[in-house]
């Protein structure tokens, strides 16, 4: 059976160790069936029908350079469900050797399944993986491609945004200030005037302080830590009382229970019971309650902040905690919070990993949106300052 009719004929047990591959993947660990397959299909379909439409030389020497050059209707459909694909993965959150590592795969599975099939190589097999390793070889290109732009676009949009929430609390101080340049001490303006340039320094530090915290980070680090003796109770309760003072407004509330002491770095812990406080506020219903609680599980603390109000998309939770893939996705850039760029949630990540622990995220319209963090009491991680 030459090597296109074997493909057409045997698309799911193909798909089926794609699908498998896909899921010893980081990001496919969480993935559905469906979405691990996405244009698959498509792509191995259209590669088959690529293979079996005439091929002049000039074509085949186009085709071989990476050029395309067929100039079909067959062609045509496998660039645009590669282009599909390689968008789609970096929603899900794959970085581009794990989409290389894909087509890989599938190409030798296919040769593999093939040749268990079929009696020894004849002349006509040689060609068959020409033509077959040439068109896997274009898809590779139009999906790494399709996946570059995509990731570039969510780049110029995050740093958009970033400009954007700067600018505002820049301009907020720049008014304030000229209003105090032209009252005196006692001016009734003056306390209102000052009050907006605090506000709205922190709101700029806090955007630095992401940024720093995020340009840190990346494949193959760690962020850094300073580790010392911690009461966790009493971390996360005053972490609870700064918010209490902040947001009289808001029902706010803390629990606490078990031997919570800890060798951590507190200063970061902080900002993971910040960051978790701070979105819970933001992102929660205003009328309902937001709870933190702290809990020892024998070796592990468990701390977990929960609000109620609107769900986090399904689709939105695979990748809530990676800020580049979320800016490829309109309904996110829609929905986010001015002042904000996005890192709270994904530092704490970082912070957390550090530790050794993890950090999980539920949301239900039923249970309202919690998110969970489980970290070891003791546990040295390499590359920590001592």
């Amino acid at each position: 059976m030459r090597l296109a009719d074997f493909i057409l004929g045997n698309i799911e047990p193909i798909l089926a160790e794609w699908e498998i591959f896909g899921r010893s993947l980081e990001p496919g660990t969480k993935m559905t069936r469906l979405a691990l397959r996405d244009d698959a299909e498509a792509i191995l379909r259209a590669t088959a029908r690529d293979m079996q439409v005439d091929q002049s030389p000039a074509q085949q020497a186009s085709k071989s350079k990476g050029h395309g050059g067929t100039d079909s209707e067959e062609s045509d459909r496998l660039d645009y469900a590669s282009v599909l694909h390689g968008a789609a993965r970096v929603g899900s959150g794959f970085d581009i050797t794990e989409v290389v590592a894909e087509y890989r795969a599938l190409r030798a599975s296919v040769l593999r399944l093939w040749r268990a099939s079929r009696p020894p190589i004849d002349i006509n097999a040689i060609d068959d993986i020409t033509r077959f390793n040439e068109s896997i070889d274009q898809s590779i290109a139009e999906a790494v491609g399709s996946y570059t732009n995509r990731v570039e676009q969510s780049r110029r949009m995050f740093l958009a945004i970033l400009g954007h929430d700067l600018r505002n609390p820049l301009n907020s101080i720049s008014m304030a200030a000229q209003l105090l340049s032209r009252t005196t001490d006692k001016h009734l303006d003056s306390p209102r005037a000052l009050s907006v340039i605090e506000t709205n320094t922190e709101m700029i530090t806090r955007l630095i302080r992401d940024l720093i915290d995020f340009a840190s980070t990346g494949p193959g680090s760690t962020m850094p830590l300073t580790r010392s003796p911690v009461d966790l109770e009493k971390l996360c309760h005053q972490v609870f009382e700064e918010f209490c003072v902040a947001y009289p407004q808001r029902t706010l509330r803390f629990q606490a229970d078990g031997d919570l002491t800890g060798d951590c770095d507190a200063a970061r812990l902080r900002q993971v019971v910040s960051n978790l406080m701070g979105n819970a506020l933001q992102h929660g219903s205003t009328e309902g309650p937001i709870e933190l609680s702290v809990a020892s599980d024998g070796a592990t603390v468990v701390l977990s902040v929960r609000n109620e109000g609107p769900p986090i998309p399904p689709e939105m939770l695979a990748t809530i905690f990676d800020p580049l893939t979320r800016y490829t996705m309109p309904d996110s850039t829609a929905q986010r919070v001015p002042g904000s760029v996005g890192l709270g949630v994904y530092i704490v990540r970082e912070i957390v990993v550090a530790h050794g622990g993890t950090v999980e995220v539920a949301s239900t319209a039923e249970e309202g949106t919690t998110f969970t963090v489980r970290l070891p009491r003791s546990h040295p991680v390499e590359g920590d300052r001592q």
